[in-house]
C-alpha cells in the first residue's frame, strides 16, 4: 500500500518540468507554448506527441495516448505507477518511500508455480545433487556470484522430483498450462531432468520460464526451453530487461545481444546496460523494447554468418521505428560468451567503444559470398548497395558511400547518383475528424471545460440532472466529486488521482485528443447544457410515449399522457 498521500504526489509531480523529463526519454522541439516529439506508444512517423508544461501533460493527436509524467514513465518504462512516481521524485531530489510495488498479475496461479519452481531448482544445486553441476559452470568461469545473481539452478536426474511437489499445492489444469510438467496415462512427469537451469523473466523481472542445459552427458538438445505459456512469449520478451533498463537509461546505450549466457558473461566484466533476445526472428514488440531502452543501440550478435543474417534483421526492424544502430562484430565467428574468454575484458571494451556504422555493416554484409570479379555479381552488389543508400536521411552521410561504393567498384559517382531516387516527403495528413452529432458536442465540450473552470463545474451542478454518454456521466461525477473533496480542478491532479481507473483515463484523452480551445463564454456552456436537457427530454417523451401505448388503465393513460404534455412544454422552453 502507498505510503504517500494525494498532496504528496501531486508535489512530486509539480517538482519537475514535464519536458525536461520526457526528453530524457524523446527528442522534443518547442513549437508554439507546448512541445512535440514522435510518440513512443505507437508507430509515429511525424511528431505528434505535445508536451504542455502549465497543463503538465501529454497527450498524442495520434493515438490520443494521454497523462502526466507519471503516465508515461509507467508506459515507456513498462513500471508500476508507485515506481514511476518514485523515479520522479528521485529525478526532483526528494526523498520518499513508496511502500511495495508488488505486479498485480492476470495469472497468479502460474506465477505461484513458477516461484516455488525457482525455489526448488535454486535449492538443488546447493545439494550434493548439484556438485557436478557446480563444478561444470565453474568450468564455464560461472562462480558462486553469479550463480545466486541470475537465480540459477538444477533440475534432478529425476522425472518426478518437481512433480511430487507441485502436485500437492496445485490444481492439475494450472500444472499443465506452466510448460513444466508432462502428462501420460500414468501420472505427471518432470519435463526438465538432468539440467542446468537459467530462469527466464518477464519485463517485471518475474520468473516465467527456463531453458535448460545438459551439462553430465550426452545429448542432441544442449538446450531445452520452455515452451510459449500465457506467461511466457518469447517475441514480447527481451532477456535480463528489468535488470538492464536503468543501466541503460543512465548510460544511455544498450547492447543487444543473442544468447542469455552473452549477457551473463558480460555482467562478469561490469556490462550490465544489455539483453538478448534469446535466439529469435526479431519481432516489432522486441524492437520497440529495445528503443525505449536509450537513445543508442549497439547490436553485438554472434560473429558466424547466422549472427550477421539476424544483425541485418534486428537493424532493419529498428531502422523502421527510428532507431538507427551501430554494429559491433566478432572475429572467428564467436559469440561474446566466447570472445571475452578467449580475448578478455579489455579486447572486448574495445569492441564495444569502437562500433561500426550501420551502413558500413550493410555493405560488407551485402558483399559477402558475393564474387565481384563477376561482372553480374558485381551489378547486383552495387545496385542492392544502392538501395540501402537510399535509406539515410542524412546527405553528407549519403554523398560520403556514394563516393566510397564509387571508388571501390569503378562505377560513375553520376550513374550511382542518377540510380538514387529522390525520396517524396510524406505529407502529414490532417487527421479525419469523426462525425459528432450535436448531442456528443455538448456533452463532450462541457465536460472538456469542467476539466479546465470551477465556474463550469458549478454550472454542472446546479443545472444538469443526467448527462446520457455513460463514459462522460462517469468522468462528469468523478470531476464534480474531485473538485468538492479538494476545492480546485486541475487536469493533472485529476489523471494522478483516477489513475486505476483505465476507463476514467481513456475518456480523459478522447477529450484532449479533441484539442479543444480553452477559453468560453458562459452562454456557450448554457447552449451546451440546454442541449443535453433537450436530449434528455426527447429520450423521456419516447420512453413515456411507448409506455403510453403499452397502458391498458385509462387512468394512468392519461396521467402519462399529461406528463408528455408536461416534457412538450419544457422542450419549447429550452
Amino acid at each position: 500500500m502507498s505510503l504517500l498521500s494525494q498532496e504528496q504526489i501531486n508535489e512530486i509531480r509539480n517538482s519537475v518540468d514535464i519536458a525536461n523529463v520526457i526528453s530524457n526519454y524523446i527528442a522534443l522541439t518547442p513549437r508554439g507554448k507546448n512541445f512535440f516529439g514522435v510518440c513512443p506508444f505507437h508507430d509515429d512517423n511525424n511528431p505528434s506527441l505535445s508536451v504542455s508544461t502549465d497543463k503538465k501533460i501529454y497527450k498524442c493527436f495520434s493515438c490520443g495516448a494521454t497523462g502526466t509524467v507519471f503516465k508515461f514513465i509507467m508506459d515507456y518504462e513498462n513500471v508500476s505507477f508507485l515506481e514511476s512516481v518514485k523515479k520522479v521524485a528521485d529525478i526532483a531530489g526528494i526523498n520518499v518511500d513508496v511502500g511495495k510495488t508488488n505486479k498485480v498479475s492476470i495469472y497468479p496461479e502460474l506465477h505461484k508455480i513458477y516461484d516455488l519452481s525457482l525455489k526448488f531448482y535454486m535449492n538443488n544445486i546447493n545439494t550434493a545433487g548439484g556438485k557436478a553441476a557446480k563444478e561444470y559452470l565453474k568450468q564455464r568461469d560461472i562462480n558462486e556470484e553469479i550463480i545466486k545473481e541470475f537465480q540459477i539452478g538444477l533440475a534432478l536426474d529425476n522425472n518426478e522430483a518437481l512433480t511430487k511437489i507441485l502436485i500437492k499445492k496445485f490444481e492439475q489444469k494450472d500444472l499443465l498450462k506452466t510448460g513444466l510438467l508432462g502428462k501420460t496415462d500414468y501420472g505427471f512427469y518432470d519435463l526438465f531432468q538432468s539440467r542446468i537451469m537459467f530462469p527466464l523473466y518477464d519485463l517485471n523481472g518475474q520468473v516465467v520460464g527456463y531453458s535448460g542445459r545438459i551439462y553430465n552427458k550426452e545429448d542432441n538438445s544442449k538446450y531445452i526451453n520452455t515452451r510459449e505459456t500465457e506467461i511466457f512469449k518469447k517475441g514480447e520478451l527481451l532477456y535480463n530487461y528489468h535488470k538492464a533498463k536503468d543501466p541503460a537509461r543512465r548510460e544511455n546505450v544498450v547492447i543487444v545481444v543473442e544468447g542469455f549466457m552473452d549477457v551473463i558473461r558480460m555482467h562478469t566484466i561490469d556490462i550490465k546496460n544489455v539483453v538478448a533476445t534469446m535466439g529469435t526472428a526479431t519481432t516489432i514488440n522486441q524492437a520497440n523494447l529495445i528503443k525505449k531502452m536509450a537513445k543508442e543501440v549497439i547490436i553485438c550478435f554472434d560473429g558466424d554468418k547466422a549472427g550477421a543474417k539476424a544483425t541485418m534483421s534486428l537493424a532493419e526492424e529498428l531502422i523502421k521505428i527510428g532507431v538507427t544502430p551501430k554494429v559491433v562484430r566478432l572475429e572467428d565467428g564467436l559469440d561474446p560468451d566466447e570472445y571475452i574468454k578467449k580475448h578478455g575484458k579489455e579486447h572486448f571494451h574495445m569492441k564495444l567503444d569502437n562500433p561500426i556504422n550501420i551502413l558500413d555493416f550493410k555493405l560488407s554484409y551485402l558483399k559477402e559470398d558475393r564474387d565481384i570479379t563477376n561482372t553480374t555479381e558485381m551489378a547486383k552488389y552495387v545496385n542492392d548497395s544502392i538501395k540501402e543508400i537510399e535509406k539515410t536521411n542524412d546527405e553528407i552521410l549519403q554523398d560520403l558511400y556514394i563516393k566510397k561504393l564509387a571508388e571501390e567498384t569503378n562505377v560513375t559517382e553520376e550513374l550511382i547518383r542518377k540510380k538514387i531516387t529522390k525520396k517524396e516527403i510524406i505529407p502529414i495528413t490532417k487527421e479525419v475528424k469523426e462525425k459528432t452529432d450535436k448531442y456528443e458536442v455538448a456533452q463532450r465540450n462541457l465536460i472538456n471545460y469542467m476539466l479546465k473552470s470551477p465556474e463550469v463545474i458549478k454550472m454542472y451542478d446546479t443545472k444538469v440532472t443526467y448527462i446520457p454518454n455513460k463514459e462522460y456521466r462517469l468522468l462528469a461525477r468523478e470531476i464534480s466529486s474531485f473538485y468538492k473533496n479538494n476545492g480546485f480542478i486541475n487536469i493533472a491532479d485529476l489523471i494522478d488521482y483516477v489513475e486505476c481507473d483505465k476507463d476514467l483515463l481513456d475518456t480523459i484523452a478522447k477529450i484532449e485528443k479533441a484539442a479543444l480551445k480553452d477559453d468560453y463564454t458562459v452562454r456557450e456552456i448554457e447552449d451546451y447544457i440546454m442541449v443535453i436537457k433537450s436530449f434528455n427530454i426527447k429520450n423521456e417523451t419516447i420512453k413515456l410515449t411507448k409506455e403510453m401505448k403499452e397502458e391498458l388503465d385509462l387512468v394512468k393513460k392519461a396521467q402519462i399522457a399529461q406528463k408528455i404534455i408536461d416534457l412538450k412544454k419544457e422542450s419549447s422552453n429550452v
